[in-house]
Formats: C-alpha cells, structure tokens, sequence
C-alpha cells in the first residue's frame, strides 16, 4: 500500500538555499558589527527555524547573553533581508520535480504537502517561483502554528486537513503518513505522532540523521519513489483501507 500523506520539508529537502540563507545571516552579523561567520558553519545553524538561526549565528542559542529586544532587532533585520534575497541563489535540487511528478502520475490520490520550519510566505513563495507549489495541496511554515517542529502539531494538522480531501474514505493514519526531509528534526517529528520518516542525505543537516534513525535513507529526490513503494510494502494491513 503507497502512503495517502507525504510531508515534505523544505530547505536541505525540495532546494538548497544555504547561499541566500548564509549571506543574510551574514548581512545580519555585519550590521550589528559581529564578525561574519563560514557558510558551512551556518548551513548547520539551519533547521529550527529563523529565531534559532538568529540566535545561533548571534552565539545565543539558549538565549542567555543577549536582551530580547536585541535579538528582536536582529532577526527583524535578517527576515528583512532575506525577504528580498532569498532566491538569489536558491535552486531546486535535481530530481525533485520528476520524482514528484512520477509519485503524482503513478499514485494521483496521495496528496503532498510541505511543512518547514522557515517563516510561512517566504516557503509559500519559494515554492511559487519555481512552480512546486503545483504539487502541494497546503505549505506550512515555522510560524503557522504556536510551535515548531519536532513538535507533531503541524504534520497532525496536515493530516487532517488530507483526511478531509478523502471524503469517501475512511480517514488518513500517521501509519500512512511519510515525512521527508534532511534532518533529525524531521525523523522526530514523523515519530512524535507515529508517522514513518525517510532523510535526505543530501540536504543541510545528513550528520543529524544516524542519530534519529530514518526508516529509509534518500542519496538523491529520484530515491524518492522507489523507497516510498518499498517503505510501506511491509507494513501490516490498515484495517482495510483503500483509496
């Protein structure tokens, strides 16, 4: 049975923009008079949304040396910059429109959506330009809900919002549900609400996924359905259920 959910994030997933992310941070730090950081050293603050970046970047992670209003004006001003520069040099990796395209053909009634934990518009338009949002019948960000990933509440949101596109079938499981994506943030968030998880070695963070243990591993978005149609082929029987 192919999975009736597939979850996708979004940066280290769908495209690479460790370029316009880094420069904006980057742009950040020089406004406030920090020193600029390495590119790779950023591509590994990413992942936890723009608040975390931020303060990664700043040396704060936990929020214990700078003031509020400091890291307010901080990521005021990276979100504002990066607004305008995201698409730079952001490009979608190879792969991901035909391996979305042959899920598509091959299995019509799964439906596709994104959940990242960058900022809602710019995903939304990200996925626009380069014409994915053709494939996703919703895209939800960092700031779509009161929390973020790990944390299940946006990938239980997706499901039942796919369960509502079924109206003839019974409703969508998490057992039916695959998240995609390149982190160990990802993995958790499938196992936070019992879904299955493959990670992307490709993306920003493939040192992160040992740990978390994906169900399957992607070295490229063309792994995608064929790991998906073997995913799942040896699940046990859900009560039934057919599209």
């Amino acid at each position: 049975m192919f999975p009736r959910l597939l979850v996708f994030d979004l940066d280290g997933t769908l495209i690479d923009s460790r370029i316009d992310l880094a420069n904006s941070i980057n742009a950040m730090l020089a406004y406030l008079g920090k020193p600029l950081l390495p590119h790779a050293v950023i591509a590994g603050y990413i992942g936890d949304g723009a608040s975390m970046l931020v303060r990664r970047a700043l040396g704060d992670p936990e929020g214990d040396v700078h003031d509020a209003q400091f890291v307010d004006r901080a990521l005021a001003f990276f979100l504002d910059y990066y607004r305008i520069h995201k698409l730079d040099f952001t490009y979608v990796y190879d792969g991901v429109v035909n391996a979305l395209e042959a899920i598509r053909s091959a299995h019509p009634r799964t439906r596709m959506a994104v959940l990242t934990n960058k900022p809602v518009r710019p995903s939304r338009d990200i996925c626009a330009h380069f014409g994915l949002d053709r494939f996703f019948f919703q895209n939800y960000g960092g700031n779509s809900f009161h929390t973020k990933k790990p944390d299940p509440t946006g990938l239980l949101a997706l499901i039942a919002e796919a369960s509502a596109l079924y109206p003839t079938a019974p409703p969508v499981k998490p057992a039916q549900t695959v998240m995609i994506g390149d982190s160990d943030v990802d993995v958790l968030t499938a196992r936070n609400c019992g879904a299955l998880a493959i990670g992307c070695t490709f993306g920003l963070a493939p040192h992160s996924l040992p740990a978390a243990a994906p169900d399957a591993l992607a070295d490229a978005p063309s792994d995608w359905p064929g790991l998906l149609g073997t995913l799942t082929t040896n699940l046990p029987h859900l009560d039934g259920q057919h599209l």
